[in-house]
């Protein structure tokens, strides 16, 4: 792929870690300046110096609480205000706790819903009218394989994720025209500290052994192994590269096959 990047801005949430700091360091390679959004500044200083400069890039940070979505609109409003425009957005975000659907409060899938749907809406119709004025837009939303396959346990999971995958196909068909495309890639199980604190909960419940549920999972995938985070991250570069121009409104599952379905 070619430096796609060069002279354009990239904004990457969950920056700090997992697959949305090797989506950052990815795009970096690509020659995208990274805006990389997460809640603890310290750790955001220290991955934006580790990610590529090579082509002049300059990257930046914004300390953001996506449990508050007003927070979000603030920071972000007063980033593009300053006269600031992304070229492309990564919405990702840490998923809910496991459980099932019928041990969920209301107010979980409250808080889940402002957490990834509304501030992901708060991040694009902030991002969009710059990306109207280049002629150039990539929003691509980290998600779930359970938007085609609900997963046991993860009953609010699986019912924000739809609803993200379904906002996602809507603003794709919305904005098509201005060349921008909307696109999800959808993970499963990846070795990310959500993953651990998944495998943890069930360990704790079932008396298990956490190195035991990690090889379960492993076994559900024919390629017997869990993807790495990098992995992921790999089809979000392609999803903001060149040579994926005209793919829109799609869900790409990176999940070595377990996804039964198409």
């Amino acid at each position: 792929m070619t430096l796609i990047g060069l002279g354009k801005t990239a904004v990457v949430c969950g920056a700090t870690q997992g697959i949305g700091f090797e989506s950052a360091k990815a795009l970096a390679v690509l020659g995208y300046s990274i805006v990389a959004i997460a809640r603890n500044e310290m750790k955001l200083k220290e991955v934006i110096a580790g990610f590529s400069t090579n082509e002049g890039q300059s990257h930046t940070y914004i300390v953001a609480d996506f449990s508050n979505p007003q927070s979000v609109q603030q920071v972000v409003s007063k980033w593009v205000n300053s006269g600031n425009v992304a070229h492309v957005l990564v919405n990702n975000t840490g998923g809910p706790k496991g459980g099932p659907i019928l041990q969920a409060k209301p107010q979980e899938f409250i808080d889940a819903f402002n957490q990834h749907l509304v501030c992901n809406h708060i991040l694009a119709t902030a991002l969009i009218p710059g990306m109207k004025n280049a002629g150039f837009g990539r929003i691509i939303n980290i998600i779930s394989t359970s938007v085609k396959q609900p997963l046991p346990n993860l009953g609010v999971s699986n019912t924000i994720r739809g609803a993200v995958a379904n906002w996602s196909k809507t603003l794709a068909n919305e904005v098509g025209r201005f060349n921008i495309t909307v696109n999800n890639v959808l993970p499963g199980a990846t070795n990310t500290s959500r993953l651990q604190s998944i495998a943890a909960v069930k360990a704790e419940n079932t008396g298990e052994s956490v190195e035991d549920i990690f090889a379960e999972m492993a076994a559900e995938s024919p390629m017997k192994r869990i993807a790495e985070p990098e992995e992921v991250a790999a089809a979000v570069a392609f999803l903001a590269s060149e040579s994926a121009s005209y793919i829109n409104g799609i869900n790409i599952p990176v999940d070595g096959g377990r996804t039964k379905s198409l």
